[in-house]
């Protein structure tokens, strides 16, 4: 009896000493995973630091107006401005208002 049960704790023990390697074997590989996401994470921020400057940049209203002055575009002149013709004056039901 003592024989059997030294033979199912030894056996125990090997199972127990392979779900431990496994166990940790697949957290090794879990935190490769993590530290190459991180890994990504901070590329993709530093890509989007780089395009947030960019466009800054490219949106300065010196650069803008350089650009626009070479395309031949100008400030707005008055003769531009139009006014829209008065509004006819309508009963509420003609404008189709409360049907």
């Amino acid at each position: 009896m003592g024989r059997m049960f030294a033979v199912a704790a030894g056996l125990a023990a090997v199972g127990a000493a392979a779900a431990v390697y496994a166990v940790k074997q697949e957290t090794r590989r879990v935190e490769s995973e993590v530290h190459a996401l991180e890994r990504a994470i901070e590329r993709a921020e530093s890509d989007i630091a780089g395009l947030k400057a960019e466009r800054y940049w490219l949106g300065r209203p010196e650069r803008i107006d350089q650009l626009s002055r070479e395309q031949g575009l100008g400030p707005i002149h008055p003769t531009q401005y139009v006014r829209p013709p008065p509004a006819a004056k309508q009963s509420p039901s003609a404008r189709g208002v409360g049907q």
